[in-house]
């Protein structure tokens, strides 16, 4: 479990294939202070565990399922990645609550620079839509975000903006984020059941199991 508050921007140094998926090496000096095997780290919002590290680098695998759910495949060395390690019990929830589970893809359709913060409107995909709402939390590549606007309802083309503060822009990979850009998404969690819930609840009575 993570709050979405990036404790510092790590570099991927290598990219090695691993049956179907990667074996990933991430240079990340905090985070490897005291990690070990079997820790969760989330890098850009992707839960990944930990089976090896060195005084600043830890290797990962993905799976194939990851990448294909996640933003991951665009990556390459050098690539910079946010990074968080689990929270511990009874730490402050300082963002929201995030489970490095992605959900989705979206893309970045738009930059709004101000004087010194920054707008970013994601295109999301249409089923992610109604699990985001004005106000609300979401996670963009494991950041902890507040939504400032929504794209409405009935709208063809679904859309989500948040508001970077300074910090945000100086302390996670989303200050260099381009139009163009593909995102990793990851919705509320309350919103997830909430939906789920109201699925069955609409289902015909006696459906199948």
């Amino acid at each position: 479990m993570f709050t979405g508050i990036i404790e510092e921007i790590g570099v991927i140094t290598a990219i090695v294939p691993s049956g179907d998926g990667w074996r990933l090496t991430v240079r990340a000096p905090k985070a490897v202070q005291d990690a070990v095997h079997g820790e969760s780290i989330a890098v850009s919002g992707v839960c990944l565990t930990v089976i090896a590290s060195t005084a600043e680098t830890f290797d990962a695998d993905v799976m194939q399922q990851t990448l294909d759910v996640s933003a991951l495949p665009a990556a390459s060395v050098g690539t910079v990645v946010n990074i968080e390690k689990a929270m511990p019990v009874g730490a402050r929830l300082g963002g929201h609550i995030v489970q490095g589970h992605v959900d989705g893809i979206g893309e970045v359709a738009e930059v709004r620079p101000g004087a010194e913060w920054s707008v970013l409107r994601i295109a999301i995909p249409a089923d992610l839509a109604p699990l985001v709402v004005d106000k609300g939390s979401i996670s963009i590549d494991g950041t902890s975000l507040t939504v400032s606007a929504v794209s409405p309802a009935d709208s063809d083309i679904h859309w989500l903006e948040v508001s970077l503060i300074p910090e945000t822009l100086s302390a996670t990979t989303l200050g260099h984020r381009r139009v163009g850009d593909r995102v990793n998404l990851e919705t509320d969690i309350l919103a997830r059941h909430v939906e789920r819930l109201l699925a069955f609840r609409a289902a015909p009575e006696g459906g199948s199991r």
